[in-house]
């Protein structure tokens, strides 16, 4: 098969095109006399590697079109692409052969450019509208920021003249408290003063009787005409007088017997006041001291327990200290960990030495993991998951962490998207045909399974593990989603600012709104986690979106990680609350009967339809044939306590409301 090999009148040239040489043309019109004439030259010397004159021809001419070119203008590249399709129309009247060919890639380019000028021209009226639009956008929000900062101030001021209201109010108050004491004081003194001047004139007005009755007496026996009356008529009036005398005597007398220890009603009363006193006092000192005796009580307690725990602590210690092996040195790793002493401090930063242990031994298994080249097939046994299930060798297709974790999000997106008629292994096996193809699936299957098999420490890899294995249901994820975006949505909607922070206040009552059933220790865990320390305040601001990142191999924030570290804690107390209420061994048959009656008394508020899910899951019977109104039914299906509790432990199993109705308030 001979070379194509034609000259400017019809055939190729056959200068080699690695052949080095300048590519600038000169201003010269091609397809000349003299170009033709060395056609000849040309085809009788293909291997000759001295540029083609009809090259240079070219070359220089458009050298010489691009430097008298003026590039200062608007329209320097519509300017420059004109030599070139000079040049190109050179061709095309030179290559009579390919001429239409030409002509017609050349209209379709001529065309192309014409629709995207228009296309252009078209766009730079919405260009300046984007621009004026802008601005227009900046200038409201600085005004707007303008107006806040100018009402933030005018209220501020008003903030300050209140609390100066207040000031002055709380003055006048304690000083017309003190001058009510005062007049307290001086009423108090009056009364006393007006009471005893009251004793004393009764005093002085009996005085003053007695005196009158003295001086009439005296009248009486110096007046002559007293001497001159019956003997007889006085006698009778001096023995009635000495009647009346010894009747007021008895009188008297009586009177000092039974009101001789009787004390003035003004002493009584200010005795009766100064008992009072005393009185509540003492009630007072009686309630100290039985707090103080309670708290003794207490506290004496405290002092055993804590003795005790220090005793057993000390055997505990010492027992460790006999058995226990001397702890490891942890920077031993850096030398042998990939990335040295950086990544490994980034890896062991927070951990505890069995947590150490786990991620030392990922990335032992990691470079082992990455040594193989093939994974041996695990056959076809029932056994065998049907995703795994091949016989032969498998190639390891060794993806970086981050590429199996975005390979993990797409599944989830595309199983939550889709209706979920096929079991999770049959999707995830589908999903990889559709992604990487038939011949290739199998290989991508044992290769994502063995590196979520060996990252426990990802959050993701172990949550698709545990699905994919049948250990959790897929309910419990897509749950766990829904809870993080609800949560997200109550944080964006106190949010009034819409400017990605609130207070650590407006994070509390959120959280508190969100999960009413959680106590007020776990808030507080959730808020330190969110960054909330003992020196902050209420008023901290709190960038509410970082809570929800995560980085590129799918680990989240240490708030979403205390989340979902509660809400497996609050399972296993939710189960463990179930177990303790049935009082059986493990082994021991539970019916449907008995488990439906003690959800319901550990959960009284919870509804039929979440009461019928968990009945099913329990018992594995679909919901809609749970029999919640036959007990006859009811008291023939059982499964054993231990069956029931491992199955429910695997769906979403939470509480639904409190046991007790005070405890909701």
């Amino acid at each position: 098969m001979q070379p194509l090999q034609l000259s400017m009148c019809g055939h190729l040239s056959p200068w080699p095109t690695y052949t080095s040489g300048q590519t600038i043309l000169h201003k010269r019109k091609p397809c000349s006399d003299d170009s033709r004439n060395r056609a000849n030259s040309w085809q009788q010397q293909p291997l000759s590697i001295s540029k083609p004159r009809y090259l240079e021809q070219l070359e220089n001419y458009l050298r010489k079109e691009l430097l008298l070119l003026d590039l200062s203008t608007d329209s320097a590249q519509e300017l420059r692409l004109q030599p070139y399709r000079e040049i190109f129309e050179f061709f095309i009247e030179d290559f009579k052969t390919y001429k239409p060919l030409l002509s017609s890639i050349k209209n379709a380019y001529e065309v192309m450019l014409a629709h995207q000028r228009e296309k252009i021209r078209s766009l730079e009226p919405l260009k300046a509208k984007i621009v004026t639009v802008n601005e227009d956008c900046s200038e409201r929000v600085l005004a707007m920021r303008a107006e806040e900062r100018h009402e933030i101030s005018v209220l501020k001021k008003e903030k300050m003249n209140l609390l100066k209201l207040i000031d002055k109010k709380n003055e006048e108050k304690i000083s017309l408290q003190c001058e009510v004491a005062k007049l307290r004081k001086s009423l108090a003194e009056e009364y006393l003063r007006y009471l005893t001047e009251r004793d004393a004139r009764k005093i002085l007005i009996g005085d003053l009787n007695e005196l009158r009755y003295q001086r009439e007496d005296m009248s009486l026996a110096q007046s002559p005409g007293v001497w001159g009356e019956d003997p007889v008529k006085l006698t009778l009036a001096l023995k009635m007088t000495r009647q009346d005398l010894t009747r007021t005597q008895m009188e008297l007398n009586t009177m000092k017997a039974n009101f001789g220890d009787v004390v003035p009603r003004r002493d009584f009363e200010m005795q009766e006041k100064t008992n009072m006193e005393l009185q509540e006092q003492l009630e007072s000192l009686r309630g100290d001291y039985e707090e103080v005796r309670k708290e003794h009580e207490m506290l004496l307690q405290l002092h055993m327990s804590t003795l005790k725990e220090r005793d057993q602590f000390y055997n505990e210690l010492q027992e460790i200290q006999r058995t226990s092996t001397p702890r490891p040195d942890w920077t031993k790793c850096e030398s042998v960990i990939a990335g040295g002493q950086e990544r490994w401090l980034v890896l062991a930063e927070g951990k505890n030495s069995d947590q150490l242990v786990d991620v030392l031994l990922e990335e032992i298994g990691m470079g082992l993991l990455r040594e193989k080249d093939f994974f041996p097939g695990l056959g076809f046994g029932d056994s065998i998951p049907p995703f795994l299930r091949f016989d032969g060798p498998v190639k390891n297709k060794k993806p970086s962490k981050k590429e199996v974790v975005n390979l993990l999000k797409d599944a989830w997106k595309e199983r939550v998207a889709e209706e979920q008629k096929e079991s999770f292994p049959d999707f995830f096996f589908n999903f990889l045909e559709r992604r990487f193809g038939v011949n290739e699936a199998m290989a991508w299957a044992y290769t994502i399974f063995e590196n979520i098999k060996l990252f426990r420490s990802s959050e993701i890899m172990s949550q698709f593990y545990a699905v994919l294995m049948g250990k959790t249901l897929e309910s419990v994820y897509i749950n766990q989603k829904d809870t993080l975006f609800h949560l997200l949505k109550e944080l964006i909607n106190a949010d009034t600012q819409n400017e990605g922070s609130i207070t650590m206040e407006q994070f509390s009552t959120v959280l508190k709104t969100t999960f009413p059933l959680k106590k007020e220790e776990q808030i507080m865990e959730l808020m330190e986690a969110a960054g909330w320390g003992p020196d902050s305040s209420n008023t901290d601001m709190l960038n509410y979106r970082s809570l929800f990142t995560e980085d590129e191999e799918g680990q989240s924030e240490p708030f979403v990680q205390k989340l979902w570290e509660q809400y497996n804690s609050e399972k296993e107390a939710y189960l463990e609350e179930l177990k303790q209420e049935l009082n059986m061994e493990p082994l021991e048959e539970v019916t449907l009967l008995k488990m439906r009656g003690t959800l319901m008394n550990i959960d009284p508020t919870m509804d039929r339809q979440t009461l019928s899910a968990y009945l099913s899951q329990a018992y594995q019977i679909p919901a809609i044939d749970v029999p919640l109104d036959d007990e006859e039914r009811q008291g023939i299906i059982s499964v054993t306590l231990e069956t029931a509790l491992d199955r429910l432990k695997m769906a979403d199993t939470k509480r639904v409301g409190p046991r007790e109705p005070e405890q909701a308030s």
